[in-house]
């Protein structure tokens, strides 16, 4: 299911759509297709800003993907999202290690379990 990430330019609300990586060693600016996982050394920009994307002098962009268009959530990301819920809201039989005991009371989804024999 895809992440709802956030424009990393300060005061934008957008979704990401693509991440900006520096190059230092090679005066290179990166700009690619969303990375799978939000790194620290990378920056996460909506469509407005990775267009409008501009280096420093004497430093160079490179854009993996030409365009980039946000997009919403996919028929894969539906059904994802139903199957979670439903496996959520099984019932799950005891595991080993809890048979033989009773459940005495419950917080949220943390229980206290009592042995038979205590």
């Amino acid at each position: 299911m895809r992440s709802v990430r956030q424009c990393s330019r300060t005061a934008c609300q957008r979704a990401a759509v693509a991440t900006l990586t520096y190059v230092y060693a090679d005066s290179t600016a990166v700009l690619g297709p969303l990375a799978q996982l939000a790194e620290p050394h990378s920056y996460d920009l909506c469509a407005e800003h990775a267009e409008r994307l501009t280096a420093p002098r004497g430093w160079e962009v490179v854009r993996l993907t030409p365009q980039f268009t946000e997009t919403g959530p996919s028929p894969d990301d539906l059904s994802a999202l139903a199957e979670a819920v439903r496996e959520a809201g099984r019932v799950r039989p005891p595991a080993a290690s809890e048979q033989g005991s009773v459940e005495t009371s419950r917080r949220g989804h943390l229980r206290v379990l009592r042995a038979d024999g205590e």
